[in-house]
C-alpha cells in the first residue's frame, strides 16, 4: 500500500491487508441476500440464498412508512442477522429513512451505485426494467465474488456525516448563487454607472452595497441631496472606513457615461438584497459547521490549508473511512484519478482525470490544494517538480490533489497528526 509517511515504530499501523481479509473473513459468514428496490411511495424487496442461488422470498412490496417497515424487520426475524446482507441502490433520498431504520437495527446495509445495478442487468441480458426484477439484480450485485466489490458496506450509523454532507453541499450552492448574482449585478453597473467600480478600492463593502441599494445608477446619485448621500456612509464602525466621500461621489455621478434604465436600476436593488441575504445565510452556516468541526476533531484539521469548512466537507463526502481498503479508493471516489487507455498498440501516457464520484469533494479539493502548497514547503517542491516535468499547471494540481488524499486517508485510518517532517 503506497503512503506518504514514514511511521515510526511506537506508532500503529494499519494494514490495508489485514483490513480486507477480515472483510472477506466476514463476508464469507453472510449466507441471505436481501435485495431491496428503493422507491418514493414503496420499495420492493426479494431474500436469495447466497449459496444456493434459491429464491426465499420473491419480490414483495412493501410501504414507506412505518408500518413497511415494521413488516420487513419481521421478515427478516426469521434469520440471524450476522447471515444477513440487505442490499440497496445510493439514489437520491428516499432511501435514508430505510437506511436509518436498518443501522438502527444493527442491520448490515451494502449501499450500491445505480449505474452498478443497470449494468449488471445489461450484462446479464434484461431487457426488461421494473421494481421486481431490480430487487433480484441487486441481489446478484451484492452476491458477486469479485474481488473488488461493486458496493460499500454500511454498518455504523453516521447520520450526523449526513447532515453535515447536506449542510457543506448547501453551503456550495449558495457560493454559486452568490457569484451568479454578483456577475448579474456587475453587468448591470457597467450600464448605469461604469465608473462606479473604479471609486471603491474593493467591491460588496457596506458603504458600496448601500449606495446601490440606496439609488442604483449615476442619474440617481448626480440628483439627489448631498445629505441623502451621507447617509449612505454611515455606518457603526463595521467594516473599513473608505476614502471615497458622499461629494467625490455625487461629482464622478455627475460626469459619468452611464445611461438611465429602470429595468438596470430594479434589478440592482433587488440583486442588492438577494447578495446581503445569501451573505446572513452562509455566515449562519459557516458558525454551524465550525461547531460540526469542533466535534469531529478530525486529524485532517492538522494539515495547514484545511479550514472547518472544507475539513467538514471532506469528511462528509467520504463517509465513514472504514468502507475504504486503501487510498486509491477515495481517490477513485472522488474523481480524480487519471483514465488509463492502453491497448496492444497504444498507451496513453497523458489523460484527464475521471471526474466521477462527488462533485462537491472534487470541488472542496481543488478549491483548498493551492492553500495547502503554499502553507507546505514539500507539496510546493512537488508542484513544481510536475511542472518542471512540463506538465501543465492543472496536471500538476491534480497529482498535489492525489498526495493529499493519501495522506488523509493516513490520518484518518490512524488517528495520527499531521506531522510535516514526517512527509516524504
Amino acid at each position: 500500500m503506497s503512503l506518504e509517511f514514514v511511521f515510526c515504530t511506537r506508532f500503529y499501523e494499519i494494514s490495508a491487508v489485514d483490513i480486507t481479509l477480515h472483510i472477506l473473513r466476514k463476508e464469507c459468514m453472510i449466507m441471505i441476500l436481501v435485495g431491496i428496490d428503493i422507491g418514493k411511495n414503496q420499495h420492493t424487496f426479494s431474500i436469495i440464498d447466497k449459496n444456493t442461488g434459491e429464491i426465499l422470498s420473491n419480490p414483495s412490496f412493501f410501504p414507506n412508512n412505518r408500518e413497511g417497515f415494521l413488516f420487513l424487520i419481521k421478515k427478516l426475524n426469521t434469520y440471524s442477522k450476522s447471515d444477513l446482507l440487505i442490499g440497496m441502490e445510493d439514489t437520491g433520498h428516499y432511501h435514508f429513512a430505510l437506511l436509518k431504520h436498518f443501522l438502527d437495527s444493527r442491520y448490515t446495509v451494502a449501499l450500491i451505485n445505480p449505474t452498478t445495478t443497470d449494468l449488471t442487468r445489461k450484462l446479464q441480458g434484461g431487457i426488461t426494467k421494473n421494481d421486481p426484477l431490480d430487487s433480484l439484480t441487486i441481489c446478484d450485485v451484492i452476491g458477486s465474488n469479485q474481488h473488488n466489490k461493486p458496493y460499500r458496506i454500511t454498518k455504523v450509523n453516521r447520520f450526523d456525516l449526513y447532515e453535515q454532507k447536506q449542510l457543506t453541499r448547501h453551503h456550495h450552492n449558495l457560493k454559486e448563487e452568490l457569484n451568479t448574482y454578483k456577475n448579474r449585478l456587475q453587468k448591470c453597473i457597467d450600464i448605469v454607472f461604469p465608473e462606479f467600480n473604479s471609486l471603491f478600492r474593493s467591491k460588496y463593502g457596506i458603504v458600496y452595497m448601500n449606495v446601490l441599494k440606496t439609488f442604483s445608477s449615476a442619474e440617481k446619485i448626480a440628483n439627489s441631496d448631498i445629505r441623502t448621500i451621507r447617509k449612505c456612509f454611515e455606518y457603526n464602525k463595521r467594516g473599513k472606513r473608505i476614502s471615497l466621500s458622499a461629494e467625490q461621489l455625487k461629482a464622478a455621478a455627475k460626469t459619468s457615461i452611464g445611461m438611465p434604465s429602470v429595468a438596470e436600476e430594479i434589478q440592482i436593488r433587488h440583486l442588492v438584497c438577494q447578495i446581503e441575504m445569501i451573505e446572513e445565510q452562509l455566515s449562519e452556516i459557516d458558525k454551524k459547521i465550525e461547531e460540526f468541526s469542533l466535534q469531529n476533531n478530525s486529524p485532517i484539521l492538522s494539515i495547514p490549508g484545511i479550514s472547518h469548512f472544507s475539513g467538514t466537507s471532506i469528511l462528509a463526502e467520504l463517509g465513514d473511512i472504514c468502507n475504504y481498503t486503501k487510498a486509491a479508493q477515495i481517490i477513485k471516489f472522488a474523481g480524480v484519478a487519471p483514465y488509463h487507455y492502453e491497448s496492444s498498440q497504444f498507451n496513453a501516457q497523458h489523460t484527464a482525470i475521471t471526474k466521477k464520484g462527488s462533485r462537491y469533494l472534487r470541488k472542496t479539493l481543488y478549491q483548498i490544494i493551492f492553500p495547502v502548497i503554499y502553507h507546505n514547503e514539500v507539496f510546493n517542491v512537488y508542484y513544481n517538480k510536475k511542472l518542471a516535468e512540463g506538465k501543465g499547471h492543472r496536471c500538476a494540481q491534480g497529482h498535489c490533489v492525489r498526495k493529499l488524499l493519501r495522506i488523509i486517508y493516513h490520518l484518518l485510518s490512524t488517528g495520527q497528526i499531521f506531522d510535516p517532517a514526517l512527509l516524504r
